[in-house]
């Protein structure tokens, strides 16, 4: 059975290239198995306005779901209970450093080298990696250890060939993730970060198969991790292409000249824009 999930953020309107996600989720999802999801742990930009305009852009593509729709903002203790899983692992510490911490200690001239750009931005140079979790204070982020969750794996026999990898489309060799760097967990006043909360909502929700760009390959490892780490499903992943625009950069949100409800408004068809899609 393939049960797949459209997870959008309620930071602003839909575009062409979240109609593109939504709708490869759907086509390749069995039928009454394509679930939406609400990802609003961001609570200082998610807006209802942009919910209620992300109900109304799926219906007008043709998309339904099953109710209720999950909303991160009511899994906390959820993620609450992977952190502390992992943390009783020897596998995290708390994280005081700033985004500006980070770009001085990457610029120090000691460190000689041009830094390493991750999924999640520079790569993190490890500044807190000496702090333990009893020492978290409630401005701190949670961090990964990744060199120690590693050693867990292959302390566990998981090698980076097995089968958590071989169900993940594209994915050789979770060996690559080394470079990835100390991963967010739980940002400072969320309580959880996208890695922490998407595996654990997509093993909640029964999840079979994550549809998402090739711009996500890098998250895809990280959640391969967590999911081995925490003992949760590892579902198959389809890693499709991205919608750009005439420039060739991939649409963000702040593309509002391709957002959905402009078309919508302007009276384009809906069956129309499914086959601007391709679909």
């Amino acid at each position: 059975m393939n049960r797949t999930r459209f997870a959008p953020s309620p930071t602003g309107p839909l575009h062409l290239g979240h109609a593109f996600a939504a709708l490869t989720a759907a086509r390749l999802a069995d039928p009454g198995q394509f679930l939406l999801r609400i990802e609003d742990i961001d609570r200082s930009r998610c807006r209802p306005e942009y919910e209620a305009m992300i109900t109304e852009d799926l219906h007008w593509l043709g998309l339904g779901w099953p109710l209720p729709v999950m909303r991160q903002s009511e899994r906390l203790p959820a993620y609450q209970a992977a952190l502390d899983r992992l943390a009783g692992l020897g596998l995290t510490y708390p994280c005081e450093c700033r985004r500006a911490d980070i770009r001085a200690a990457l610029s120090a001239p000691q460190e000689g080298v041009t830094p390493v750009i991750g999924p999640d931005g520079p790569v993190y140079p490890g500044t807190c990696r000496h702090r333990s979790m009893d020492q978290a204070g409630p401005e701190d982020a949670i961090r990964l250890n990744m060199a120690r969750a590693l050693d867990q794996l292959r302390s566990d026999g998981i090698t980076f060939a097995d089968e958590a990898i071989a169900t993940s489309q594209h994915l050789s060799a979770l060996d690559m993730i080394e470079g990835i760097g100390d991963v967010v967990l739980a940002r400072r006043g969320m309580g959880t970060s996208y890695h922490l909360s998407v595996v654990v909502d997509d093993a909640a929700q029964g999840i079979t198969l994550v549809t998402r760009g090739k711009d996500l390959l890098d998250s895809t490892y990280i959640h391969v991790l967590l999911q081995r780490l925490l003992e949760l499903p590892v579902p198959r992943y389809h890693h499709h292409r991205l919608i750009r625009d005439d420039a060739g950069k991939r649409l963000a949100k702040r593309d509002d000249a391709r957002a959905l409800r402009l078309y919508r408004e302007q009276g384009m068809p809906a069956a129309e824009m499914r086959q601007l899609l391709g679909f």
